[in-house]
């Protein structure tokens, strides 16, 4: 559509022609406002507006009246909840699973002639309602008054002042964004508004797997999961309905309805949140800490699980193996020439055909899985193994999967020509909302699981056959829910069969936290698919997510999407990214082993030795990260929002509390790097540097990296060299001290 500059057809989505029936309705002045069992319930008129390009009261229509909830939390956490429909609030969700610190607080209202004063029972302010009309000096009829409005301020945390944009407007038939308004059409109730007051220097991050740059302010993004096919555009595999402010405070949108949220986009005065339901359940948190905001977040949705330790080391996979022959001569090699390693990933080729996932293994090319599965793992390799939601036209269990709806039925023929990038090059999309179906595909894991398989890259899951029936729920609600109902079936299984709870996950949405971890999907293998992954790995980390990982050296190449090379530079820089990431695998089109890149390969190895040495402190720090808000990459505003230059720096990155890493992503080997407040240390050299200021143009050979840690810490490492985690003993670590006599890591 092209743009038009008006609040009803950019924002709103109604049609510019005017040709459809639908209506807007504008919430009013509140009329009424009662305590009910601790809740604030407010009514609140709502007048249909005339159908036009400027705003105007339909009075031939009468007002409906619907009832805003306001629920406080622990947590400094405060609950808007507003259902234009059957709808009403309800703390069963699959996004939500509170935590112990999750604890109403009931409020209650005190009334005077111009305001209601909402507070908790220790008297501290919770919201306040302005109903007193605004003050005039009128001299002019050229323009009507204004309509009325709802005027409501949030105090979370009893400090900061969360307002509703009650007066983003130029004139009063020209608006900008509205405080809460829904939307009919054919007379039905489908998609419902609600905006908050941005400030004039506000900046935004979050919102799932961005790629894009730090401060989204100024942005409006779809919150629909689909296939990113990259990481350099507005798609992304990952959408979470929740953002982060400078004025320290998150808002949580709790749905998975197809959303739209303009974060100081459409209008500047304004954060507009707009649902294709009919429905508004909104959770802000306040925090005097970006981590105090995420934990609330993780309060609400769910904190992350441990990963097991072996899923800290070295991932070795490409776009595929296709035989057991190849991957144990490369799994030899590795241990051979001693390149560490702790898991072997095999993807699309161990089928009977390349992409066709019957979830059974290749009788010919594969003869005996079981025994190959065991070797393997003799050897200090644990298996991952590639497969995706949907059953083909071709699978074995395509007859089966009908006839129980284990794949929800289609409502028409689907066109595709076959390119397995989409669903609907699929027969049909598992039905995770019919327990059955379920517990079917369960019992398709278990039994690969059974033969020693550990983990289950839980491929795909972004879309869904859109056109199809499924048990639980319309495909529109199901499409963005669909990543959380599917991981968790396949986390869930694995748990229980391995103990470990673990999947290799591309597609998110609010809850996927609890079941790591997930890698940045397909990027392309050159220096802006390294910058738009770590861009999207930041924001993701911002959305409520601990752990987090990308192909290295990035997945696809150009310009031949399977057959370019990759170059020698890429590949070594991105292997230092991936050594202080949470997770590190090497997977790509093509080949990815390090003795394919010979010219590097003795650098390769060395960083892949300081990867395992490194493995104590990954640990200690996913630990933190699972008991508290933190990711392991944290962007730089998470330990300085008050630093407005860090809101403007999306290429370097905290790895847990005490490294600051600053990747270099040019074939120049030369970058800038700005180092925060406090005193740090080289970690490679020993060079002690103050910060709050740039190194500006540094030289950096292409065997280093820029990575600096706090001076004072104490990083736990393993002394000795290992082939696998196998062959550690955590108890074994040491303290390296990051005192006046520290070095650099390789002189010490």
């Amino acid at each position: 559509m092209k743009p038009t500059n008006y609040h009803l057809f950019d924002f709103l989505d109604f049609d510019p022609d005017l040709s459809r029936d639908e209506s807007l309705w504008k919430a009013y002045k509140p009329t009424s406002v009662y305590e009910k069992d601790g809740d604030i319930c407010i009514n609140v008129p709502f007048q249909k507006q005339v159908l036009s390009n400027d705003m105007a009261p339909d009075t031939t229509s009468p007002r409906e009246e619907y009832t805003l909830v306001i629920r406080q939390y622990t947590s400094g956490i405060t609950r808007l909840f507003i259902g234009f429909g059957e709808e009403s609030m309800t703390d069963q969700s699959e996004m939500l699973q509170f935590s112990d610190r999750v604890k109403k607080l009931p409020l209650q209202v005190t009334q005077t002639e111009g305001e209601w004063l909402i507070t908790t029972q220790d008297g501290i302010q919770r919201a306040l309602i302005h109903v007193k009309p605004p003050v005039l000096d009128r001299w002019s009829e050229l323009l009507p008054d204004p309509q009325e409005t709802l005027d409501l301020r949030l105090y979370p945390d009893g400090k900061r002042e969360i307002r509703l944009a009650a007066y983003d407007h130029f004139s009063p038939p020209r608006y900008d964004a509205l405080p809460l308004a829904f939307c009919k059409r054919n007379g039905v109730k489908e998609r419902a508004t609600l905006s908050f007051e941005s400030k004039p220097d506000e900046c935004f991050a979050g919102t799932g797997e961005r790629f894009a740059k730090m401060d989204l302010s100024g942005q409006t993004f779809f919150l629909k999961n689909q296939d990113g096919q990259g990481v350099n555009n507005r798609r992304t595999y990952k959408n979470i309905p929740f953002y982060l402010s400078s004025r320290m405070y998150g808002t949580f949108y709790h749905t998975c309805a197809h959303s739209k949220l303009s974060l100081a986009g459409q209008s500047t005065r304004s954060v507009q949140f707009l649902s294709d339901q009919a429905m508004l359940d909104v959770f802000v948190i306040a925090g005097d800490t970006m981590e105090e905001i995420l934990r609330g977040y993780r309060d609400l949705t769910g904190y992350p699980s441990m990963p097991p330790l072996w899923s800290f080391g070295i991932w070795m996979s490409r776009m595929t193996y296709f035989s057991a022959d190849e991957v144990n001569e490369i799994c030899d090699r590795m241990r051979a020439e001693h390149y560490p390693c702790d898991v072997i990933h095999l993807d699309t080729g161990w089928f009977k055909t390349d992409w066709l996932c019957e979830w059974k293994f290749n009788e010919e090319r594969f003869p005996d899985p079981k025994g190959f599965i065991q070797g393997l793992k003799k050897k200090g390799y644990r298996v991952s193994l590639w497969q995706l939601p949907y059953v083909a036209e071709n699978a074995e269990q395509i007859d089966e999967a009908r006839k129980n709806d284990y794949i929800a039925p289609l409502t028409k023929k689907q066109d595709s020509e076959g390119s397995n990038f989409s669903a609907l090059d699929y027969a049909g999309t598992i039905d995770f909302t019919y327990p059955q179906a379920t517990e079917w595909y369960k019992g398709l894991l278990k039994n690969l699981l059974d033969m020693g398989v550990t983990c289950i890259k839980t491929d795909f899951g972004e879309n869904i056959h859109m056109d199809a029936l499924y048990k639980g729920m319309k495909p529109e609600l199901l499409n963005n829910l669909y990543a959380l109902l599917y991981q968790k079936a396949a986390y869930e299984i694995t748990k229980d069969v391995t103990g470990d709870g673990i999947v290799w996950a591309r597609s998110a949405w609010a809850g996927c936290q609890r079941y790591p971890l997930h890698w940045g999907g397909d990027s392309c293998s050159s220096w802006d698919g390294m910058a738009g992954s770590l861009k999207g790995g930041l924001h993701f980390g911002l959305s409520g997510f601990a752990f987090w990982s990308h192909d290295v050296p990035g997945f696809h190449t150009l310009p031949n999407f399977m057959n370019s090379i990759v170059d020698d530079d890429v590949y070594m820089r991105w292997t230092q990214f991936g050594v202080f990431s949470s997770h590190i695998r090497y997977h790509g089109t093509n080949k990815r082993e390090p003795w394919h890149y010979p010219a590097i390969a003795p650098m390769i190895k060395k960083w892949w030795k300081l990867r395992y040495t490194l493995i104590p402190y990954i640990v200690e720090q996913s630990r933190k990260a699972i008991a508290s808000g933190a990711p392991l990459l944290q962007a730089l505003i998470f330990h300085h929002p008050e630093d407005k230059l860090c809101w403007h720096i999306d290429d370097e990155y905290y790895f847990g509390n005490d490294f600051l890493v600053a990747p270099v992503m040019n074939s120049e080997n030369r970058r800038d790097v700005y180092l925060p407040e406090g005193k740090w240390v080289n970690f490679f050299t020993g060079e002690r540097l103050e910060g709050g200021r740039w190194l500006k143009n540094l030289d950096v050979p292409l065997d280093e990296m820029p990575v600096y840690v706090r001076q004072g810490a104490t990083i736990p490492v393993y002394p000795d060299e290992v082939e696998c985690t196998d062959d550690m003993d955590l108890s074994k670590s040491i303290g390296l001290h990051i005192d006046p006599h520290f070095k650099g890591i390789f002189k010490n």
